[in-house]
């Protein structure tokens, strides 16, 4: 197998050779010929991106756990090396052992944001491998996608040979085990494509058809809505089950990560304290297709913190999960974390202000003293009651108020402006808030806070996503988000509130791609060979071309973006299976539109369908543990 050769007068006129070269510190080798099933990893961006991704560091290290699978690190190549890779022929190599992609057995791509689909193309393309799934032959890797953003596949379908869903620590031993046998045997890629069917979470694009109804969708004028996605083998699955880790606590995890030669996006030691969420953030994808909620316990966290600090040498660390502060076991963890580690700070990037109490500040203090973020959402309690945030605007107050007294002088808050029923006086409820906010400071004893205080509001837009409640919602034109990004900019005069703003037009393929089908993979396609890449970069991105290419393809954003979706409509991703099932998700955007909130798991189950998904998790504690 021949290796990549990189020239150091490459290498020296790229801006930041350390992206190309690897050998860093925790990175894995193995011996290729003792290794029959080789994978190239791709995080589809910048370097420092992807090395700052846990689940990049997980999977990294339990596929290489295993004694037959090799795994190596592929990344996005930035515009100057794409440049000189074009240049001079030279092909996409993995960072271990400078092999190139194309010689590989798997290429495998996480999908952390839907932006980022033109990397994935570019990718493909830089290795030499055909970008249709159908025009590969035997000689090119097996194309593997997942991640959260493969709960829909459909855009990226044509690209893709197969999509795995859900957590990848279950099944991928036992797909490595076939494709060696497989391998052994001198079998082709549609015949493995076909034995890995019966595994579960495997979704083999070309194994379904798609047809569409005879005429335009409601609130559409010519693209005509999903009749039925269907298999055309009788052995392809009807339902693709997710997988997901039921036991925290034995589950592989990286002790040893990876630590880079140059400085990344999150540059720290990453603890995973538990999978899920409790609350229904009726916006939110996240909290349900990770769902149920899995706990590590205290003990192994403090364990896996001992290793992970010993071979590291950080003296930062994050307690990282999607609602951090819902952690049974936070205060002890703290309080024992911190009589152990001295020296290292914590920090908690998934804070909710209403957890945030005073002892939780004085143990923050311990660490660095850095600015606090907050998540309100919305700007009324009225909003916050629609989207089910369970927040009031006494709690956040009250949660800044105790900040200000421990001596914090920066506070940053989230909110979404386009939020299903929002109203202007929602959108003037964001100035009125952070104004409220900055009275709280203002009426603490001077001596008993900062000197000064620097509030910051950051709107991004609402975008409806797949296997949220807000599935069926209508996303907001690019026109009314500008007026009341416009409107909310004009309410906020103090120079000791800061406002910053999402790109509407970003926003808005967001949301095409998030709720798109088969027929936006075009779009993809066209947009990528008019040179869009790192889009998600507001410095990179090519507005025009998106434009150009969404005309080109005829694409109808009111049928993707701005109608609202009839409860009986079939999705590009219904016959991907998360456990929340699409009746309770309807109920939940019924009891939005009626501002109705929903109480959240620890206070009762109600039934999004989690109970009988697994074993292990929130939804299987005894009543008793849940209060």
């Amino acid at each position: 197998m021949k290796h990549v050769t990189i020239p150091d007068s490459i290498l020296l006129s790229v801006e930041k050779p350390a992206r190309y070269i690897g050998n860093e510190i925790g990175a894995i080798y193995k011996d290729p010929e003792k290794t029959p099933v080789r994978i190239a990893f791709c995080y589809p961006d910048v370097y420092e991106v992807g090395m700052s991704h846990l689940g990049l560091q997980i999977l990294y290290g339990d596929f290489n756990r295993m004694d037959n699978v090799y795994c190596e690190r592929v990344f996005a190549p930035w515009r100057d090396m794409e440049e000189q890779l074009r240049t001079h022929n030279i092909p996409l190599y993995t960072l271990e052992t400078y092999t190139p992609v194309r010689d590989m057995d798997f290429l495998a791509f996480t999908l952390q944001y839907e932006m980022s689909f033109t990397n994935v193309l570019n990718v493909l393309d830089l290795s030499g491998i055909p970008l249709y799934a159908k025009d590969r032959t035997d000689r090119d890797p097996l194309v593997i996608a997942g991640g959260p953003t493969a709960s829909n596949p459909e855009v990226l379908a044509p690209f893709i040979d197969f999509f795995y869903i859900g957590e990848g620590e279950v099944s991928y031993e036992e797909l490595f085990r076939r494709y060696e046998e497989h391998k052994a045997a001198g079998g082709g890629r549609r015949d493995f494509l076909e034995k890995i069917l019966d595994l579960g979470p495997i979704y083999v694009p070309a194994f379904y058809d798609v047809t569409y109804q005879d005429h335009p969708a409601p609130g559409a004028s010519r693209t005509p809505a999903i009749r039925s996605i269907t298999p055309n083998r009788p052995d392809a699955p009807l339902k693709i089950r997710k997988d997901i880790v039921e036991d925290l606590d034995t589950a592989f995890y990286p002790t040893r990560p990876i630590i880079p030669y140059l400085q990344t996006i999150h540059d720290r030691a990453t603890m995973e304290i538990f999978r899920g969420c409790i609350h229904g953030c009726r916006f939110c994808q996240a909290g349900q297709v990770y769902k149920p909620v899995r706990y590590r316990s205290k003990e192994k966290v403090l364990e896996l913190c001992r290793q992970i600090i010993k071979n590291t040498g950080y003296d930062e660390i994050s307690f990282t999960s999607l609602s951090t502060d819902d952690y049974p076991w936070l205060k002890e963890l703290m309080e024992e974390f911190h009589r152990e580690f001295p020296h290292v700070s914590v920090s908690l990037p998934s804070l909710r202000v209403d957890a945030f109490s005073l002892e939780l500040m004085q143990q923050l203090a311990e660490g660095k003293k850095s600015g606090l973020t907050f998540a309100a959402e919305a700007g009324t309690q009225r909003l916050r009651d629609v989207i089910n945030k369970g927040l009031t605007e006494e709690e956040i107050l009250s949660g800044c108020g105790l900040a200000f007294h421990g001596g914090w002088d920066r506070v940053k808050l989230y909110f979404m402006l386009g939020l299903p029923t929002e109203s202007m006086e929602d959108v003037d409820g964001i100035a009125r808030f952070a104004y409220r906010i900055l009275d709280t400071w203002s009426q603490i004893p001077k001596e008993e806070r900062s000197r000064d205080i620097q509030i910051t509001v950051s709107t991004s837009f609402f975008v409806p996503k797949a296997f949220s409640a807000f599935q069926w919602a209508p996303q907001v034109s690019e026109e009314e988000y500008l007026n009341r990004q416009k409107f909310l900019n004009e309410q906020i005069r103090s120079r000791k509130i800061r406002y910053n703003c999402h790109d509407s037009f970003i926003s808005t393929l967001e949301g095409l791609m998030a709720r798109g089908d088969r027929r936006v993979s075009k779009l993809v396609y066209t947009a990528w060979k008019k040179g869009c890449r790192f889009d998600s970069w507001s410095d990179q991105f090519r507005e025009s071309a998106w434009r150009e290419a969404i005309e080109e393809c005829d694409i109808e954003l009111d049928y993707y973006n701005h109608r609202e979706r009839p409860a009986d409509e079939v999705f590009p991703w219904d016959l991907i299976d998360y456990g929340v099932n699409k009746a309770w998700l309807r109920r939940e955007y019924e009891r939005a539109m009626e501002g109705i909130p929903t109480p959240d798991c620890r206070e009762h189950c109600t039934g999004c369908g989690m109970m009988g998904f697994a074993r292990q998790g929130l939804c299987f504690m005894p009543r008793e543990e849940k209060k």
